[in-house]
């Protein structure tokens, strides 16, 4: 069978920074990938389209006005258009009722994801935009807490087959400003080094104390006292940042020493976070792959029903 015919779909991922779109199967297999640059805090109202079919120009031109479903900050308040959160408890019916369709100019169906919103969040209700369809693609089966690290990392709980509640730490962005924008953190090597041992210090000391704002101070004492050297800094303030994310997540109940937990999305950090949770006591299996564009395609076929 040609690759022409196996063409199903086309899944775009529409970040604040890139786009990036996958031509894939009914399974989720993906045939194809493209990536360019033009996130949607490079475009101004009115050019998403135009951008769009560009990209996807060559994928149209061989296999014809596939439908194509979108996800991510290009439906936000600050996107193409902004899609309204859909409330927990959710799976993929309730996503796919919320979903918003339009036709591209060669009559490609276009459909724009809703995010999800927590109204039971404190203080305020809490939001995702693209985190909800890797949950959905890591499975909904059994119930279970799975973990999406990145810039604002988010603990989702599964149960009876849908997203049942979520938080969200902003653990990327706080490691990003104290590494690039405090004193504390002036003394580590540039370019940065990655140093595992140093890794599991800062997350043995995290898991030990709440006194984060206390805490963070010792990567600064540290080289002080010559106990900790440049090379080690970036690593051990990355353990101190994300050992402190797993023990509010325990305080907060998301687990219990013992249980398993799902760590799904983010490559670069998957396996930081499973060491994470090895020194948590927790137990991580791998997800099937592809989760996001699993679940993107899960909503799409609720959508249509």
């Amino acid at each position: 069978m040609s690759m022409a015919s196996d063409a199903s779909s086309i899944v775009v991922d529409w970040g604040t920074t890139s786009l990036r779109a996958a031509l894939v199967t009914d399974a989720g297999d993906v045939l194809d990938r493209i990536e360019t640059q033009q996130g949607i805090s490079t475009l101004k109202q009115g050019e998403h389209e135009d951008v769009l079919v560009r990209a996807l120009r060559p994928w149209f031109a061989t296999h014809g006005a596939l439908p194509v479903v979108a996800l991510g900050m290009i439906t936000s308040r600050n996107g193409w258009i902004e899609v309204d959160y859909v409330p927990c408890p959710a799976g993929p019916a309730e996503l796919g009722a919320g979903t918003v369709s339009r036709v591209l100019p060669n009559g490609s169906k276009l459909v724009f994801l809703p995010g999800l919103t927590d109204p039971a969040g404190r203080p305020f209700p809490d939001v995702m935009r693209g985190e909800e369809t890797q949950v959905v693609g890591y499975g909904l089966d059994r119930d279970m807490t799975v973990v999406l690290p990145g810039t604002h990392s988010k603990w989702a709980r599964v149960r009876n087959g849908r997203i049942d509640r979520f938080q969200t730490f902003v653990t990327g962005e706080v490691f990003a400003l104290l590494m690039n924008h405090s004193f504390i953190a002036r003394g580590a090597t540039q370019p940065p080094v990655e140093d595992a041992a140093a890794f599991r210090r800062g997350l043995g000391e995290a898991e030990g104390t709440s006194a984060m704002l206390s805490l963070l101070f010792s990567a600064r004492t540290g080289v002080l006292a010559k106990q900790l050297s440049a090379d080690e800094v970036r690593s051990y303030v990355s353990g101190l940042i994300i050992g402190q994310e797993f023990r509010q997540a325990r305080e907060e109940g998301w687990f219990m020493p013992g249980d398993d937990i799902a760590i799904v999305g983010n490559d670069g950090l998957n396996a930081l976070y499973g060491v994470a949770a090895s020194v948590f006591e927790l137990k991580a299996p791998e997800g099937p792959g592809n989760e996001a564009i699993r679940g993107a395609l899960a909503v799409l076929q609720a959508a249509a029903a």
